[in-house]
């Protein structure tokens, strides 16, 4: 008789005893796999998580810098293009510039390819008596923005004012009882009421909008603007010198002014609405980070000990196993048994219970890792790949049970074969 059918025997004959040491085996390796499969489900779900919070979060990110940019946008323009000799000085007093430019500035700048200007609006802007009321009041002549158009469209700030047409700021309409729909007349020419704006406490309150052609007509400088209003794309920091120097490079003779509070106010929205989304998912990770960190000090506490406990649970169950049969071992060897085939009779039966325990043990183990509770109710997408990670978990767990099962009954298989067949006999 082989050692092959002595183990099948020896198994058949002694199922709770196999079934224990299958049960020891599968509990050690399901320790282990479990807890790998654990973390690995954790890092594919954590992947998963941030890419969907990421995603959701660049979609929040959109939506809040386009509704920053839409309110942003009510703060008005920050630069100021203006002839380069006006001074300055006169231009803050006044608010207006002295000096003129040709309007085709304005079509010459968006036709170019600068990035950091956008919402170009060409205006010529005076204060002016307006004899037919008696009032001085600040006329700006308009023709609505130019369109950049080398960049992608968008909706102008400002809406233009149709020929023939008037706007009147609060306090012109309010103090002279001129409703939408009338007629009036500015040194001598004859508009209709567009719009009546409300109260806005600045100068707008005593201005008057008009068509730039007429403009120019009316304060005879035809083909003239000057000022071009713009908004700095805040794209960059400090972005300002290299705007003057585009700028200059496109129309010479002119200088850039930049109302700062404005520019600094649209900036720090922007900044805040993309440290706020980039403060959620780094919390968000962090938070993922601390769970595993905890998940993977857990692993490191519990497993060494399980694997312990198995190891002793199998040898205990050896050295029971060969005193139980000290009878059987002295028979076989007293009938011409080898030391060497009981000593492999033994230790093939803990490789058999290694290999079976192991295979459930690696399946068992899966199960836990990915239903263990606290974990997520579903199943990442790519949990079941990539397949050589599975077949590394399998071939470890009938590897490292076998090795757990062989070296736990190693020493008992070495001291039932090393009995003296004879002593065994007399004394039972």
């Amino acid at each position: 008789m082989n050692i092959q059918s002595l183990v099948v025997k020896e198994i058949l004959h002694r199922k709770f005893s196999f079934i224990l040491g299958v049960l020891a085996t599968l509990i050690a390796t399901a320790s282990i796999i479990g807890s790998m499969v654990l973390l690995r489900t954790h890092d594919l779900r954590t992947a998963s998580i941030l890419q969907i919070k990421e995603t959701e979060l660049q979609q929040r990110l959109d939506k809040l810098q386009d509704d920053t940019r839409k309110s942003m946008l009510k703060l008005g323009f920050n630069l100021v293009i203006l002839p380069e000799d006006q001074n300055l000085a006169d231009w803050h007093t006044d608010d207006y510039s002295a000096k003129y430019m040709p309007e085709s500035y304005a079509d010459r700048l968006a036709e170019s390819d600068i990035v950091y200007i956008r919402h170009i609006l060409p205006s010529l802007q005076q204060k002016i008596p307006w004899p037919e009321r008696n009032r001085t009041i600040i006329l700006v002549g308009t023709r609505g923005e130019v369109p950049n158009l080398h960049l992608s469209p968008q909706k102008p700030m400002v809406q233009p004012v149709p020929a023939g047409t008037i706007i009147l700021g609060h306090e012109l309409h309010r103090s002279m009882n001129i409703q939408v729909g009338d007629r009036i007349r500015i040194m001598g020419r004859s508009f209709t009421v567009n719009t009546c704006y409300s109260e806005r406490g600045n100068k707008d309150d005593i201005t008057a909008w008009i068509d730039l052609k007429e403009a120019q007509e009316l304060l005879g400088k035809p083909g003239q603007i000057n000022a071009i209003l713009a908004l700095e794309c805040l794209c960059t920091e400090n972005a300002l010198p290299t705007i003057r120097k585009e700028v200059a490079a496109i129309l010479p003779g002119t200088q850039v002014i930049e109302r700062e509070s404005q520019a600094i106010a649209r900036a720090e929205a922007r900044n805040q609405v993309a440290l706020e989304a980039q403060t959620t998912l780094s919390k968000e990770q962090q938070g993922r980070e601390i769970l595993r960190d905890e998940r993977e000090r857990t692993a490191s506490t519990l497993v060494p000990v399980v694997f312990l406990a198995c190891a002793l649970w199998i040898a205990l169950m050896g050295f029971s196993n060969v005193r139980s049969r000290r009878e059987e071992i002295g028979i076989l060897r007293a009938m011409g048994v080898s030391a060497k085939h009981i000593f492999l009779l033994f230790l093939w039966k803990h490789v058999s219970i290694g290999v079976l325990g192991g295979i459930i043990g690696f399946f068992a183990g899966s199960a836990v890792g990915l239903l263990v509770p606290g974990q997520e109710a579903t199943i990442p997408i790519d949990f079941f790949s990539p397949l050589t990670f599975w077949l590394k978990m399998a071939a470890l767990s009938v590897v490292g049970a076998t090795l757990l099962a062989v070296i736990a009954g190693w020493i008992p298989a070495m001291i039932a074969s090393g009995q003296d067949p004879a002593e065994v006999l007399r004394e039972e």
